[in-house]
């Protein structure tokens, strides 16, 4: 699934989100709002990791989001 499809269904994605990084607040999600980028940004922050790895998790999400 590519991003511009989960962020067309951003509301059902939230859910297999806050599966995937628990740690992430319904005040995160909602300020991602679908946005790629921020949601590496989130991710990064809230796990404490690097740029690069949060992308690396992202971006399996992305091809593994059933939304």
């Amino acid at each position: 699934m590519n991003w511009d499809q989960i962020q067309g269904k951003w509301k059902q994605a939230k859910g297999q989100v806050k599966q995937q990084w628990g740690d992430l607040t319904d005040d995160d999600l909602d300020r991602v709002d679908g946005k790629r980028e921020e949601l590496v940004g989130r991710v990064q922050e809230r796990y404490g990791i690097a740029r690069e790895e949060a992308e690396r998790q992202v971006q399996q999400f992305e091809s593994s989001c059933k939304c």
